[in-house]
């Protein structure tokens, strides 16, 4: 059969459902076998759109997303989401075409050096030199992407090659001596983590993405409720541990909870599990939880001790690793009056420090209040996904996430237009859940065009945009730490979002009273297809608290 045949029978073998793409000249035959191939395609309008509703896609369903392009200029749009994609750990394989292997290294027509230029920003990636090593390689790319640390994986198929006919036999195993992540965890060091856990007097579980990653929400709550161990995670990891736990201390980081910041700051052993000590989670490294020892939980060992030296580092897979640590620290049967006097301190800070705001005092809508709204309209049960800027830190701070894979942001990156394609991904990836995207009136713009995707697809996703009219979180900064020269963050009353979502096909909404904000956004979510929602709210409000960058978590402003 041809090449692009045995490739549809790959993806089929994989459990592949559906793929993100849009055609060109170089992987044309790869569209050709479409025709027959039995596997769904949602054609998008941007290949960046593509690309990151393969990581939404991929977010809410835990299975491999999968995104195609053509060379050129189809590729180097796939660079974002890519990128995006190596940040977060997200498993998506991008299949995109390449010029014919006669004019490669010539400029020929819509060449680029797909592979060199993606190179730093992929876990591996797969250059096609003969049309037989298409199929292992198909199969090596989803191996890849879903084991270990997940991550990107690309292969880049020359269209000469994809055309050529092979004699296709299903591929049994992959073959990578090379790979072998390391999943179990050494025994000797849980046991030493478990310990130490129980000889703490002040510890914090910090929870990353890794625990959503691995499937491992369960294990870190059994391991928590083994005793009164307090719980923070990073905005990737929220939803693994539920919200509404009397353990959970809120988010941590430059616009977490004070509970969960000044807990990490005065802790005597923080235990990471999943998270990789990033700088919105540090701030200031040399001043980073100064009386603390650290366990550190993570099946990259690039990661331990990269940023934050580990006391007792374990490398290892979150599920399997915190499965066995409960074990063993129930063992141990710790003295549970031991941290009375920690949960008074921490029962202090929340009661002086609870997440608060000014509400106003007529009907105008502040934007915390937008997403309070929003988790009373939707009863905390939808999927969430969001753009960057200040509406995803109040996302992130006011709606509740009781359960993983419920919230799909961008996080390492920090990528403006991901929300609105990756909130069609997660709603093609899971049917039966409500999908509702909270974005900006800037970030949504820079990928709107997937709304003709989504009308055309009938994928009936619900978009709240947070109005007002600005930039917001540079807007905020340029305001704290720029003596309020604002410099080109307005971005106007343009476009009238209502009109530009019945030209692309979908239903368009206006909110501008809080008294009756619950009840309009219900009757959003009820109408069929997707809606837009402009949502105009206060426009200089700051998202707060906040730990200045640079700065320790005890220099926390407003």
């Amino acid at each position: 059969m041809r090449a692009v045949d045995a490739i549809m029978e790959c993806l089929k073998a994989e459990g592949v459902d559906v793929v993100f793409g849009l055609p060109g000249g170089a992987n044309l035959p790869t569209y050709d076998a479409f025709v027959d191939g039995g596997i769904r395609h949602i054609l998008v309008r941007h290949e960046a759109g593509g690309g990151h509703a393969a990581e939404g896609y991929a977010k809410a369903t835990g299975r491999v997303g999968v995104a195609l392009a053509t060379s050129g200029p189809g590729a180097t749009n796939l660079i974002t989401p890519i990128c995006d994609a190596m940040m977060d750990s997200v498993p998506v394989v991008f299949i995109t075409g390449q010029v014919r292997t006669e004019l490669l290294g010539t400029d020929g027509f819509q060449e680029a050096d797909t592979i060199g230029i993606t190179m730093p920003v992929v876990k591996h990636s797969f250059m096609i030199q003969h049309p037989d090593e298409i199929p292992q390689a198909i199969h090596d790319a989803f191996h890849i992407a879903r084991t270990g640390r997940p991550g990107p994986v690309l292969v880049d198929i020359p269209q000469d090659l994809s055309r050529a006919e092979i004699v296709y036999e299903p591929v049994t195993a992959t073959q990578l001596p090379g790979y072998q992540p390391t999943l179990e965890g050494n025994q000797k060091q849980i046991r030493q983590a478990a310990k130490a856990l129980a000889a703490a007097r002040r510890p914090v579980i910090y929870a990353g993405g890794g625990v959503v990653g691995a499937g491992a929400s369960a294990e870190l709550i059994a391991l928590a409720t083994s005793d009164r161990l307090p719980v923070t995670c990073t905005l990737m990891g929220l939803g693994a541990f539920p919200a509404t736990h009397p353990q959970w201390l809120g988010m941590l980081g430059m616009h977490g909870t004070r509970a969960a910041n000044y807990a990490m700051d005065e802790a005597d052993l923080i235990c990471a599990v999943g998270a990789r000590f990033d700088d919105r989670v540090t701030g200031k490294l040399s001043e980073f939880a100064p009386a603390a020892k650290f366990i550190h939980i993570d099946i990259d060992p690039a990661e331990i001790s990269k940023n934050v030296a580990a006391h007792i580092p374990i490398v290892g897979d979150a599920g399997h690793v915190l499965s066995k640590l409960v074990l063993e620290y129930r063992a141990l049967s710790p003295d549970t009056s031991r941290l009375a006097e920690w949960w008074e301190r921490i029962e202090q800070w929340r009661a002086r420090h609870p997440l608060a705001y000014e509400d106003s005092a007529d009907s105008e809508i502040k934007p915390q209040y937008m997403i309070e709204a929003l988790y009373e309209a939707t009863g905390g049960e939808a999927i969430i996904t969001s753009d960057v800027g200040q509406h995803q830190m109040w996302a992130a701070q006011y709606y509740h996430f009781s359960e993983p894979r419920r919230w799909i942001n961008s996080g390492g990156l920090g990528t403006m237009g991901f929300g609105l394609p990756a909130a069609m991904g997660a709603a093609v990836g899971c049917p039966d859940r409500l999908v509702c995207c909270i974005a900006g009136d800037g970030s949504v713009q820079m990928n709107s065009q997937e709304l003709a995707t989504c009308a055309q697809e009938k994928i009936p996703i619900k978009v709240f945009i947070m109005d007002n009219g600005y930039l917001g979180m540079v807007r905020q900064w340029q305001e704290l730490f720029w003596e309020r020269r604002y410099s080109h963050v307005e971005v106007g009353a343009h476009p009238d979002f209502v009109k530009l979502a019945e030209a692309y096909g979908a239903t368009g909404m206006r909110l501008e009273n809080k008294h009756t904000l619950v009840e309009d956004m219900r009757r959003a979510i009820e109408i069929e297809g997707p809606v837009v929602v402009d949502v105009k709210v206060t426009r200089e409000e700051n998202t707060f608290p906040m730990i200045p960058a640079g700065q320790p978590a005890r220099e926390m402003v407003g």
